[in-house]
């Protein structure tokens, strides 16, 4: 090879070193993007030197655990932002319903020393009108907290569908790429992992790369969401067995949707909402419940044993939310289901939901938190467990399930049935001094009351506990994951980052390239003038 082709060799690896290294530069601040270095190689016995391709610096067991780290960061910090805000909710101390309940109690204490006083009456309506207030202003945070996290999960899986057919279009236009050129085209490289780490931090995914070069992308099920350059879809759909509940479908290649187990949505945004909906928001609300319904239903069990200054016996003096149930979209029969608190097995109520599947014409209940079968009692078209009652308006059909909610709204219904100052009962005789009802409905706030295990102050301080510890111990996972997340992405920067000093260093060495190279055609062409001045 001639001095001129070799210098010319030289001067076309340093134009394109130089072009890959203004790359670089150029994309300092580009998200997902690698840098690139030229790889040189000699040109074969003549001399010279050509550029194999300009490579970029990808890692992909870096990147895949960075992913993978994204994915729980995500999660953990989607979890701790819901779970924080019923920690602040809930531990309020002026705010909460433990002072609340203290003044409805005291109330009661005060009505005891004066059974007959209308002032003292008041004293006892209006506190419970404020603390009914209090469960129903709770109840309507976490409910709103519930239609929040509904749009959330639509939002989030518009999002992983549209970021889905995206990657495909980029399988396909990489394949194009290949295919034209021979290279591989680093642009289309980078954003195609630039979406697979957006994705990731959505939801945790498989992705299996197919020869090398096609991105396949599958939910931890095995489901494909990308294969090639086709993509299937998520779909965020009404529960079967509650209406109120979004939940995940996949629609396959035949456009044919299942609900996907919400255990099957892990990692990522996704599943943080996923995850604090069903360890957190559901529990709280339930848990809230039960409380409402133990106090209003052991309450006015006890009122009913008194006797108001009418000389009537006492009725009901709160009301509240009676058990939700729904029956499965797909059921064969057409009973429908009218559900109450049994108020002589109170003591059973749980802060639970339970599933009801008849086998044949006996329905076997199970407890969703645990799956442990639950012991009932069913005679004449009317289901007994777990302190409440549900009466069929007709035989369910074998194989039909129904969901029931026992306490999960029950806040919302809370309110004081009394107006009348004269109908509340403190007395068990018609006295006006009688107070020996009013002292027994104040010693309710020591009994065990809540679940036969708890008073009304110690349930609402375990359930604060609760909270609080998740909400600690979700923090706690979040600063180690995100220590780790950081790590890795200080590992993949020092493969794949652009280092502008490192950069800057190259530019010189390749202008210097360039120049030695031009210098060579230079001498080169005197070479020749003096060979061919010879002549003359």
């Amino acid at each position: 090879m001639s001095m001129f082709s070799t210098g010319l060799s030289g001067l076309n690896a340093a134009q394109r070193a130089l072009g890959a290294t203004s790359n670089n530069i150029s994309n300092l601040f580009t998200p997902g993007y690698n840098r690139e270095l030229p790889k040189l190689s000699e040109t074969g016995v003549g001399g010279g030197v050509r550029v194999d391709a300009i490579e970029r610096q990808f890692n992909t067991y870096v990147a895949n655990q960075l992913n993978n780290a994204r994915t729980q960061s995500s999660a953990l910090e989607t979890y701790s932002n819901q779970v924080s805000q019923i920690d602040n909710l809930l531990a309020d101390r002026e705010a909460g319903l433990s002072p609340l309940m203290q003044d409805f109690f005291s109330s009661l204490d005060a009505l005891a020393s004066a059974p007959s006083d209308p002032a003292a009456r008041q004293g006892v309506i209006g506190a419970a009108d404020t603390l009914s207030a209090q469960f129903r202003s709770f109840d309507g945070y976490l409910q709103d907290m519930q239609s929040n996290i509904n749009g959330q999960i639509r939002d989030e899986v518009t999002q992983i569908n549209n970021t889905v057919d995206q990657i495909a279009d980029f399988n396909r236009e990489i394949s194009l790429a290949r295919a034209r050129s021979g290279e591989a085209p680093n642009s289309l490289l980078n954003q195609r992992d630039q979406l697979v780490a957006e994705l990731n931090e959505r939801m945790d995914l498989r992705l299996n790369v197919q020869d090398g070069k096609s991105y396949n992308i599958s939910l931890p099920n095995g489901q494909p969401l990308v294969t090639g350059t086709a993509s299937f879809k998520l779909e965020a759909i009404p529960a079967e067995n509650d209406p109120q509940r979004t939940v995940i479908g996949y629609r396959n290649g035949t456009n044919k949707t299942t609900v996907l187990d919400e255990a099957t949505i892990t990692g990522g945004s996704l599943g943080g909402l996923m995850s604090f909906r069903a360890e957190t928001l559901d529990r709280t609300q339930n848990q809230l419940g039960q409380i409402a319904v133990s106090l209003s239903v052991a309450f006015n069990e006890q009122h009913k044993q008194g006797i108001d200054l009418n000389g009537e016996q006492g009725g009901d003096f709160f009301s509240v939310r009676a058990p939700q149930g729904f029956a499965h979209d797909k059921n064969i029969g057409s009973a429908e289901a009218t559900l109450s608190f049994d108020a002589d097995n109170i003591a059973e109520l749980k802060a639970v939901d339970y599933s009801i599947k008849f086998d044949g014409d006996v329905p076997v209940v199970t407890r969703k938190d645990n799956g442990q079968t639950v012991e009932s009692d069913w005679q004449s078209g009317t289901l007994a467990f777990g302190g409440i009652e549900m009466t069929f308006s007709s035989q369910p059909a074998s194989g039909d399930r129904f969901e029931v909610q026992p306490v999960r709204r029950a806040g919302a219904g809370m309110e004081t049935a009394i107006r009348d100052l004269d109908r509340i009962a403190a007395g068990e005789e018609d006295a006006s001094g009688d107070n020996r009802n009013a002292r027994k409905l104040q010693d309710l706030q020591s009994d065990n009351i809540v679940g036969g295990r708890a008073s009304l102050s110690g349930a609402y301080g375990a359930l604060v506990s609760d909270v609080g510890n998740r909400t600690n111990i979700t923090q706690v996972n979040l600063e180690a994951r995100q220590g780790l997340t950081d790590q890795l992405r200080a590992v993949q920067q020092s493969e794949s980052g652009v280092n502008l000093d490192e950069e800057a260093a190259n530019l010189i060495r390749y202008q210097q390239f360039y120049m030695a190279n031009a210098r060579v055609i230079d001498t080169a062409g005197t070479i020749m003038d003096t060979i061919l001045n010879l002549r003359s």
